[in-house]
């Protein structure tokens, strides 16, 4: 399982569209990840604060387009990054991704073990 962090206009329109494709695969090339160990600290790295949002949960065997584990900014770690839109039926939830009152976010219950 790998996720993604949108907007849920994002998400929305994607529904509308049957599929989703975001900004990030004009710009770079690929749709931006994180494992499960990753999307916390991406969420408060980039998103601090954001209430709109929305965590995708994808089942990367369902993805039929390239996923590369890449560490492109010298951060020590490899993250997923699809090079092609991402279906709807690889998403296997949706779960609203609601910051903490300092801004700050954690997993949410539903995605704890």
């Amino acid at each position: 399982m790998i996720f993604h962090i949108t907007f849920k206009s994002v998400w929305k329109r994607a529904q509308r569209a049957g599929v989703y494709w975001y900004g990030s695969l004009e710009d770079d090339g690929f749709i931006h990840c994180a494992n499960g160990d990753q999307v916390i600290d991406v969420a408060n790295k980039l998103y601090r604060g954001q209430t709109d949002l929305a965590l995708l949960c994808i089942d990367e065997t369902l993805v039929p387009h390239p996923i590369k584990y890449e560490d492109l900014y010298q951060s020590q770690q490899s993250y997923p990054h699809i090079y092609g839109p991402l279906n709807l039926d690889a998403i296997t939830s949706v779960v609203a991704l609601t910051p903490e009152a300092d801004g700050t976010f954690s997993l949410p219950n539903a995605l704890r073990r």
